[in-house]
Order: C-alpha cells, then sequence, then structure tokens
C-alpha cells in the first residue's frame, strides 16, 4: 500500500512539474519579408560576401548565416531563429522555387527553426506553394512552417494539395519548440490587408486573425502550459498622421493577452526599439534582410521580466557563410540556364550605370520618389515602341516597386538588380513579372479612373500611383471624385464629358488594371467604369486585357514591366564611352504628373 502510495505521489509531482512555468533565458533572432533576397539588397552585382569591406550592399543569406552560427555557438540551445512571412518572391531565385524547393532547404542549412506564412508566399496560388513545400521536403529537411487562421473547403482541387500539407502537420496552425528547459508556443498569423492583397490565396478561406490570434494563445497557454507564447504576425505596422505607430499589430495586442512577443512582418517597418502594448513586446526589422533583430529574454513563471533588444544590420563588415554561399552560387547558374539565356539574358550582365540613387519609399515618402516616374515612363516607352496600337497613358503602384536602384561603389545595374525592382507575380508563360495588360475608357471613365487613385493612397500608400503620358491637374480642397479640374494628353485637354466617346488606352500591369473593373464596387456604386477593347467591346475577363506583343507568333507573347525597363534603359546615350548607357540626370530629382491648383496650391507656390 504504501509502495502504490509512493508512486502516486512521485506521478502527482511530476505532473506538477510539468504544468508549473519555467525559468530561463533565451535568445531570438528574428526576420521577416526576406523576399528571396538572397544576394543582398541594392545593387546586388557588387554583394561580396566572402570578403569584408569592399562592398555596400546589404543583406544576404550567406552573411545572415553567419550571424546565426556565430550566436549559435555562444547561446547553443538557448537560440531561436525565426521569420514573420514574406520569405519568398523577389528576385530570380524565386522563380526556380516550384521545382526546387531550394531556399526552405537553404533557410534550414542556415538555422532557421519556424517560418510564418505570408502573403507573397501565395504569388502563385496555393497549388505552387504545395509544389515549393513538397519539393523541397523531398530534398531535405525545412524549418517548421506555420499559419493558424487558414482553412480549407474539402470541395476546391485548387488547394487540395495545400490542405494536405495542413493535414499531415507540414504546416500547422501553432508549434511548440523546446529552448533552454522551456516549452515556447509559436504560431502564424496572416493579417487583414496581407488577405487583400493576396488574390492567389483564394479558395483557401481566411478565418479573422484577431479571434484566431486570441483562441490560438489562450489555448497555447491554458491547454499546453507553455512558458512563453509568441506570435509571428504578417499584419504589419502603420504611422498615424501625427508619426505614431499603429495597425494591425496593435490592435492584435491589444486584444489577446496570452500573448507574449509579437514578431511582425508586411509593412516592411524598422523598429529600432521594440512596441510596448499592455505588456505585450511588438518588434519588426525592416525588411530584406538587410537587418535582423535580436531579442535576448529572461522569462520567470511564465512572464518576460528582462529583456534587451538591439538591431543588427546585415552589412559588409560580416564575412559571408562559404558552405551557404557556394550553394547560392550553384542556384545562380541553374538559373541562368532554365530562365535567363533561353530569354537572351544573364544574371550579371550589366544594363545600366547611374551616378545617383533612385528610390521609391512607399512608406515614408511615395510623392518623393524618382524611381516610379522612370518606371512608368519605360512602361509608356516599350509599349509605344512594340505595341501597334500603343498607349496614352501608362502607370506604376508604389506597392510594385520593390528595390532600388543604388549608384553603389560603381554604379552599374544589371539585368538581376532590373528584374529586382519589378518582380512579383507571374504571367500564363512561365517567365516571372505580371504581363502588361491594357484596357480603353472613355474621358469620363478616364477623370473616374483617376479620382479613385488620387484617394487611394489614404487606405494604403501602396496604392499611390506614378503616370506617365499624361497630366492630371486636381484641386485638393475639393471633395471625393471632384477633385480633377483638367486632363492633358500629351499637350491636349480631354473632353471629359458624357458626350466624349473617343477612347484612351490605360497600361499598367495585370494585377494593377484588375481595379479599373472593380471600382464600382470599391466606390459603393457612385463610380462606374466599364474596360473596354480598342473596338469599344466590353471586357469580360481580364486575362484578355493582356496585350500581345507579338501577334505573328501563335499564344500571346507577355511583355513584362522589367522588359520594359531593359528596352528603356538601352535606349539611354552612353555619356561616358564605357559601353554602358547612363540614365540621364533629368530623372535624379521626384517628378510628378500631378499638378495641384487652387488656393492651397498657389499658396505653397508663393
Amino acid at each position: 500500500m504504501k509502495k502504490v502510495l509512493a508512486m502516486q505521489c512521485l506521478v502527482l509531482l511530476a505532473f506538477i512539474g510539468m504544468a508549473q512555468p519555467h525559468t530561463g533565458n533565451i535568445t531570438i533572432l528574428h526576420s521577416n519579408d526576406l523576399h528571396s533576397r538572397l544576394c543582398g539588397f541594392a545593387p546586388e552585382n557588387e554583394y561580396s560576401p566572402l570578403s569584408v569591406n569592399d562592398d555596400f550592399t546589404l543583406g544576404g543569406f550567406s552573411r545572415i548565416a553567419s550571424l546565426i552560427a556565430t550566436e549559435k555557438s555562444i547561446k547553443g540551445d538557448e537560440l531561436l531563429v525565426l521569420d514573420a512571412g514574406d520569405f519568398l518572391m523577389g528576385s530570380f531565385f524565386h522563380t526556380d522555387e516550384a521545382e526546387s524547393g531550394f531556399q526552405l532547404r537553404l533557410m534550414k542549412r542556415m538555422g532557421y527553426d519556424v517560418l510564418a506564412i505570408g502573403n507573397h508566399e501565395f504569388d502563385y496560388g496555393p497549388g505552387t506553394l504545395a509544389r515549393i513545400i513538397n519539393n523541397a521536403r523531398l530534398r531535405g529537411e525545412i524549418p517548421l512552417l506555420t499559419c493558424a487562421n487558414l482553412s480549407f473547403d474539402d470541395r476546391q482541387q485548387e488547394s487540395a494539395d495545400l490542405k494536405k500539407l495542413y493535414d499531415n502537420g507540414t504546416i500547422a496552425p501553432y508549434h511548440i519548440v523546446t529552448r533552454a528547459g522551456m516549452r515556447i508556443g509559436i504560431f502564424g498569423i496572416l493579417g487583414y490587408d496581407a488577405y487583400d492583397v493576396a488574390p492567389k490565396l483564394k479558395p483557401v478561406v481566411f478565418l479573422d486573425p484577431v479571434k484566431t490570434a486570441k483562441r490560438t494563445s489562450k489555448h497555447l497557454k491554458a491547454v499546453e502550459k507553455v512558458d512563453l507564447v509568441i506570435c509571428l504576425s504578417h499584419s504589419g505596422l502603420t504611422y498615424t498622421k501625427v508619426n505614431k505607430l499603429a495597425g494591425e499589430e496593435v490592435k492584435l495586442a491589444e486584444n489577446c493577452p496570452y500573448i507574449d512577443l509579437i514578431i511582425s512582418g508586411h509593412s516592411h517597418t524598422l523598429l529600432i526599439q521594440p512596441m510596448w502594448i499592455n505588456d505585450i513586446m511588438i518588434v519588426q526589422a525592416g525588411a530584406y534582410g538587410t537587418n535582423i533583430g535580436k531579442l535576448e529574454l529572461s522569462v520567470t513563471d511564465g512572464r518576460i521580466v528582462n529583456s534587451k533588444y538591439r538591431i543588427i544590420q546585415v552589412n559588409d563588415e560580416i564575412f559571408g557563410d562559404n558552405q551557404i554561399q557556394r550553394e547560392i552560387e550553384k542556384q545562380k547558374d541553374a538559373i541562368n540556364k532554365n530562365l535567363l539565356h533561353p530569354l537572351g539574358f544573364d544574371f550579371n550582365r550589366k544594363i545600366v550605370k547611374t551616378d545617383f540613387d533612385l528610390v521609391c519609399d512607399e512608406v515614408g515618402d511615395p510623392e518623393g520618389s524618382n524611381l516610379g516616374p522612370l518606371i512608368a515612363d519605360a512602361i509608356y516607352y516599350y509599349v509605344n515602341k512594340y505595341e501597334p496600337e500603343g498607349t496614352d497613358v501608362a502607370m506604376i503602384a508604389a506597392g510594385m516597386i520593390r528595390d532600388k536602384i543604388k549608384q553603389g561603389k560603381r554604379g552599374f545595374q544589371t539585368v538581376s538588380d532590373i528584374f529586382n525592382i519589378v518582380s512579383l507575380g507571374e504571367g500564363n508563360n512561365g517567365i516571372p513579372g505580371y504581363p502588361l495588360a491594357k484596357v480603353y475608357v472613355t474621358g469620363k471613365e478616364l477623370k473616374n479612373v483617376l479620382e479613385v487613385l488620387l484617394i487611394a493612397p489614404s487606405s494604403s500608400t501602396a496604392n499611390y500611383c506614378y503616370f506617365s503620358g499624361v497630366k492630371i491637374y486636381y484641386n485638393p480642397e475639393k471633395g471625393m471624385l471632384r477633385k480633377i479640374q483638367r486632363i492633358e494628353i500629351n499637350g491636349t485637354e480631354v473632353d471629359c464629358s458624357k458626350y466624349n466617346t473617343q477612347l484612351y488606352g490605360l497600361v499598367a500591369n495585370s494585377y494593377m488594371l484588375e481595379f479599373v473593373g472593380i471600382i464600382k464596387k470599391m466606390t459603393f456604386g457612385l463610380v462606374s467604369v466599364f474596360p473596354k477593347h480598342a473596338n469599344g467591346d466590353r471586357i469580360v475577363d481580364m486575362k484578355n486585357a493582356i496585350i500581345d506583343f507579338d501577334k505573328e507568333t501563335e499564344g500571346i507573347q507577355e511583355g513584362k514591366e522589367w522588359f520594359a525597363l531593359i528596352e528603356f534603359f538601352e535606349s539611354f546615350d552612353d555619356c561616358d564611352s564605357d559601353m554602358i548607357p547612363d540614365i540621364p540626370y533629368e530623372y535624379a530629382e521626384p517628378r510628378s504628373c500631378l499638378i495641384p491648383v487652387g488656393n492651397s496650391a498657389n499658396r505653397k507656390t508663393d
């Protein structure tokens, strides 16, 4: 009897010990929005990770691998390496992922433990994401993957393969990892805005992120009895008019008391110091691997009692990991062979040179961009050169611009540098980049489109647009949909009355032009625009708006924004006789086709 009683006591004590929170220290290295920038961020062609102090390029996976290895040698079992999503999509390296699954395997070798799923992981649809993950797993180990607020309809075949990965736990609502004797619950969340800008995610079902986060974090604390709950939230932060941080992560922290730490992504925000909301810490490390966040935590009884945080810039003071870089170089050779050489390009071919930087600060100052107008001009030039009917207006949104043109040490920009600027999407021919598309609208409809685009940045600065071929005179003091006073195309004023039946061509990438067909829904019925073909027939399916740049060849020969940039750059003069064209100084300063008029505009001029 005594033996039985003693055994019961031991079992009870063991159970109590398991249920009690632990005390310990952990170090977290975190990134977000890496966007397949394996060879650094602007200019990529100067990236030299196996030597130090000889380039200005930031980031790069071999440098990040070295950082992780150094911390691992010091912290051992106390180190946790996490990413808050959008690890894919943004360079030539993502173009081969569906076949090779290269990047996921590489990130595991680098030392990443858990990755959240972001919106850009769905850029090619749920079926392709499943192929990427499956092909990676066939060839080696990958990090743990998580997203808690996605669900599936069993009737939808398009998402069946991805559903299998959820069913077998390859992608899980949460993971529990042990570090320094502590159980740490980690779960991923996809935010509202991230979902809104992921049209290819469907038919995967999106669940409310705040409700899901609250339910998941409570389960981890109350049922799984973890010592720490970390949310990898691909939701983002925004700045208010008074330059204070707000947004979805703040709402998450305000409504989810069981979360201890939010590692944020999506908005590309660099937080030098953590935010604290209701004792919940929020951190984010910018984007593209240019910085890595390092967070050292002391945890007692399931609470963070002490923390130390710093941002580590991934620069050329860091000697890269030789083995990781060798793997990257081999993958670069494969991309040249399979994608670029058949197109007549090479990863490292020099296209243009610049003596100044061209940037697009989508979050901070989209109006001050000198890169946006150049891209719009490139699209306008390309379409009017190669498409017989040409276009009247070309445009691109700030959210489509994914890189800068950085002068670096030598000023050269290669094919890979140029692709990185407009790297999103894929067409129907397997060539990366959204195809260029064209719709025709009347003068009145053109005004309506531009009126909507004028107010669109108020909801997201990613919607700020750059134009070529048009001048738009607007009065900022006027009410919604009444701001535009005059539109000029090639110096001629457009008749915006309902009596003008002339049609005007409008070109952008196919993703952007989708909005033209849904303007009525966006404006709650106040504005209607019916996109048309050149003959006036309505376009029912926007896929039919994609431009065929060679009608003599079978199928649709798509144009891409990066094609347009290369062609435009090659049209520039070689000013210094080095056999490489130079970007003209007229693009050194910002230029806008949006011209304010009215009393407030006159006061600014005075």
